[in-house]
């Protein structure tokens, strides 16, 4: 029987770990006394079993049993791909055709 879980969406800024990756979830919140939307930032830990998340992909999370210490969510789906490594390559190569 499933379960109603969390899920988040946010996006990869850490993957420098075996099988988990940083997510930060954004989302806007209205200030309680000056009533000034506000943005407010979260990071979660969350399990990637097979590394395919790099940093500045979009992915759903959904909450899950503990895992660690401090991972409780797991990557669910890759919504966007990021554009990053390829734009990085493309720096090295220029560079190095320079030199």
């Amino acid at each position: 029987m499933e379960k109603n879980r969390k899920t988040r969406i946010g996006k990869v800024t850490s993957n420098k770990m075996q099988k988990t990756v940083v997510v930060r979830v954004e989302n806007l919140r209205r200030h309680p006394l000056y009533h000034k939307v506000v943005r407010h930032a979260s990071s979660f830990k969350a399990h990637d079993e097979d590394n395919k998340c790099n940093v500045g992909d979009v992915v759903r999370i959904v909450e899950t049993r503990p895992l660690s210490k401090d991972k409780n969510w797991r990557v669910v789906e890759i919504m966007q791909k990021s554009d990053i490594v390829g734009v990085l390559k493309d720096d090295l190569a220029q560079a190095n055709q320079e030199s």
